[in-house]
């Protein structure tokens, strides 16, 4: 009997054995399978860790290549940007230190290479009037004013000159508010002509009153930035990021820091076509003076209209004045084009000729009637 009950003892001992064996073998594996997922994951966060280490290094690349576009595309339109004098200057520039208040000096920007220098008529003077434009080469040439605008502050410029580099322009009906801009021009004199200043578009159509000589002036349709322009900057390029001219600086307000304002290019597209394809500008003109409903707090505050523009004054002898055009009337469309801003009419009739007919539908003490006008030549 104590044989046997030795034997059952012995097998307990070696069952106990074996379970503790596979036991412990158990817990090895397990140890040993956490361990490898530590591993595992640990292995993962560093490949993670590489890839957005290396996703930085790209962002950093794509910054300097987006930084060394910008630099090459504003180094390559400087070359497009002229100073612009009334005064010719004794030395090789009109880009002098000295009597900078006595020369006016200005900016302009090329844009045809025949010699078609884009500025304000402030900055040129009026029609057949002179001026003297300084190139990047530092030297200076007389120019004659082919075609000024003051109510768009705007004038062409022609130098004997060929093969110049024109810039390139963009289209101002499709930009937007927040949109770097650069602006570019020649603030205050011979060390710091081709001033390079960024900001973003503040606004669209801006409208603004401001007084001279006695008379009160609207601008209208006027792009707004905060890019840092001041008096010699006037006639210089507004740019997008593409190096194309949007606008032209005209306008500081200085009362305010960083309200400027630029007319857009678009007003003279038409215009500086035509100057590239004939030569010439034959500019039609219609010879009213209207707004639109942004001027409405200037001129009349009881008047109120949602469409078109409102016709305050009329020319005499004027296509408007032949036609049978009055004051207070609404032109709401021009040959089906709807009219919404001045800019509008003047852009549309810059693509016509003198001599050309347009239809006019009107809006006359609330009632639509239509008007066939015969577009005359501005002298």
């Amino acid at each position: 009997m104590d044989y046997i009950k030795r034997d059952k003892n012995k097998k307990l001992k070696e069952d106990l054995i074996k379970i503790l064996i596979f036991l412990l073998v158990f817990l090895i594996f397990i140890l040993g399978y956490i361990v490898y997922q530590d591993i595992q994951i640990s292995n993962e966060n560093i490949s993670n860790e590489n890839i957005e280490i290396k996703r930085t290094y790209q962002t950093i690349d794509e910054m300097q290549e987006k930084n060394k576009t910008v630099t090459e595309m504003i180094s390559d339109l400087n070359n497009c940007v002229v100073g612009i004098s009334k005064i010719e200057n004794k030395g090789n520039s009109i880009f002098s230190n000295e009597n900078i208040t006595n020369l006016g000096l200005g900016t302009g920007v090329i844009v045809e290479k025949s010699g078609y220098i884009l500025t304000n008529a402030h900055v040129s003077g009026e029609k057949y009037s002179k001026c003297y434009v300084t190139l990047v080469d530092g030297k200076t040439y007389e120019g004659q004013v082919v075609w000024s605008n003051v109510d768009i502050d705007m004038s062409i410029v022609k130098i004997n000159q060929k093969n110049l580099q024109e810039a390139k322009l963009g289209n101002s009906d499709n930009i937007k508010v927040g949109e770097t801009v650069y602006a570019i021009g020649n603030p205050i004199g011979y060390e710091f002509r081709r001033t390079v200043t960024a900001g973003i578009i503040s606004a669209l159509n801006r409208t603004i009153k401001f007084e001279e000589e006695n008379k009160e002036i609207y601008m209208e349709d006027l792009i707004q930035t905060d890019a840092t322009i001041n008096p010699g900057n006037s006639g210089g390029p507004l740019i997008n990021i593409d190096g194309e001219v949007i606008g032209i600086n005209g306008v500081k307000i200085t009362s305010a820091e960083g309200i400027s304002f630029a007319i857009p290019i678009n007003s003279v597209k038409s215009v500086i076509d035509s100057f590239k394809n004939n030569g010439k500008f034959d500019e039609p003109s219609l010879g009213v003076f209207a707004f639109d409903n942004s001027v409405l707090g200037y001129i009349n505050e009881n008047l109120r209209f949602t469409e078109g523009i409102y016709i305050e004054s009329i020319n005499k002898n004027s296509a408007a004045e032949i036609a049978g055009l009055k004051k207070g009337d609404i032109i709401l469309t021009i040959d089906d084009k709807v009219l919404k801003r001045m800019c509008d009419l003047r852009c549309y009739i810059y693509t016509k000729k003198p001599g050309d007919k347009v239809i006019l539908k009107v809006q006359r003490n609330y009632r639509e009637i239509e008007i066939e006008a015969t577009l005359k030549r501005k002298i």
